[in-house]
């Protein structure tokens, strides 16, 4: 009888859980770029409260570079399994740093993470999570999230703000999360 009950509680704990995180789910983004194989999204509110209701089952996962984890901050929670790693020296007509693929990835992922467990990446504005989702997804992994806002969030498009341009309005480190 114990174990009856112990089962029907576990079992209804799991299914609570899994509704949880997918009554979290944000919708699809408008912007096509930030659409994945998976179709699982996260706003970085979202993505905070999926970890809070479930630290051991739900993993945030920040791939932007070493450099940006380090020196713009990360989640406290979130270890750093970056997606693409700097190229070489800055490109002036580009006005930016190149940036390429990592060859390791995968495997880095797949050495921390099980292929099924709750997966919710980041990067600094939710373009390099597709990809990252993209590229787990074609390795078997099934319940993985890209955080559309990521840490920065996207840029302020209204000209007549005082932030235009800025990447003030969302993402992990406007949200005040941890």
């Amino acid at each position: 009888m114990r174990i009856s009950l112990l089962m029907t509680r576990l079992c209804t704990f799991a299914l609570c859980l899994a509704f949880a995180t997918t009554a979290l789910a944000a919708d699809p983004p408008q912007d096509q770029r930030k659409h994945t194989k998976l179709g699982m999204y996260a706003t970085a509110v979202e993505a905070y409260e999926m970890w809070r209701t479930a630290p051991a089952s739900v993993f945030i996962v920040d791939v932007r570079t070493p450099e940006e984890y380090e020196f713009l901050g990360h989640p406290t929670m979130a270890p750093n399994v970056p997606v693409q790693l700097w190229a070489g020296n800055f490109d002036a007509q580009k006005k930016a740093f190149p940036l390429a693929d990592n060859p390791k990835f995968v495997e880095a992922m797949k050495q921390r993470f099980k292929p099924a467990d709750t997966l919710v990446l980041l990067c600094r504005s939710g373009h390099r999570s597709v990809s990252a989702t993209h590229k787990l997804a074609e390795a078997g992994f099934t319940n993985v999230y890209s955080m559309v806002d990521g840490f920065e969030g996207d840029k302020v498009a209204d000209k007549a703000s005082p932030d235009f341009g800025k990447r003030t309005k969302d993402g992990w480190r406007n949200s005040k999360a941890p």
